[in-house]
């Protein structure tokens, strides 16, 4: 003979059962939101417009452009200067020459026939595979300093303090404008060894995602 269990029991047990479920499971928590870490400060720039003209320094120790107007500090930004083999050399310089959208003759990268980068450190000289074309690298606010090919411009900057170009001075994205616009054929730029006056190592930045190569 089967029991039967009166359902104002089943009601009581199911309910029981169901709240001890969802606690137990952490449903009723709140699910605490994702800590968002600071993103590291890549350039800082509060040039007075005062008198005097705009003096570049780059560290290559440092990785990071101190730029000057008139003996006054008007900003700093990370760089990214030649990678080994293709090691930025110290020295002055002036700026040359001033492009706003200029493109490698020597570096880029592959794409497939859907886009697809297939190699992205390639040259001129690299192989193409049937459907797929070589793309020149892309080098927006060029600011020459040699007459074989270095200079400044907007790039990628895998992890700032380390060098990453073929030979340039990448620039942050977002700051290269600024320099582009504030600086004139003639300006003067040092390269060299020695420390950054200023420095900003204190922010955290997350791991860089695959990119296109750039000069």
């Amino acid at each position: 003979m089967k029991m039967r269990i009166p359902q104002v029991l089943l009601t009581t047990f199911s309910s029981g059962f169901l709240t001890f479920a969802v606690t137990s499971c952490g449903i009723s928590e709140p699910i605490p939101a994702a800590v968002q870490k600071p993103q590291k400060i890549m350039h800082q720039w509060y040039d007075d417009g005062g008198p005097g003209k705009v003096a570049i320094h780059i560290s290559l120790r440092d990785q990071i452009a101190e730029f000057k107007r008139g003996g006054r500090n008007i900003g700093w930004s990370y760089v990214a200067t030649g990678k080994e083999g293709h090691l930025t050399k110290p020295g002055s310089y002036r700026i040359t020459e001033k492009i706003v959208d200029k493109y490698s003759n020597r570096y880029g990268w592959i794409e497939d026939e859907f886009g697809n980068v297939v190699k992205g450190d390639a040259k001129v000289t690299s192989p193409v595979g049937a459907g797929e074309t070589y793309v020149p690298a892309p080098m927006p606010f060029w600011m020459r300093l040699t007459n074989y090919g270095i200079g400044m411009h907007a790039g990628v900057i895998p992890r700032p303090g380390e060098t990453a170009s073929h030979g340039c001075i990448r620039l942050p994205k977002e700051f290269a404008p600024i320099l582009f616009d504030s600086i004139q054929v003639g300006t003067p730029v040092s390269i060299s060894n020695r420390p950054a006056e200023q420095r900003e190592m204190r922010e955290y930045y997350p791991a860089a995602p695959f990119a296109r190569q750039s000069l």
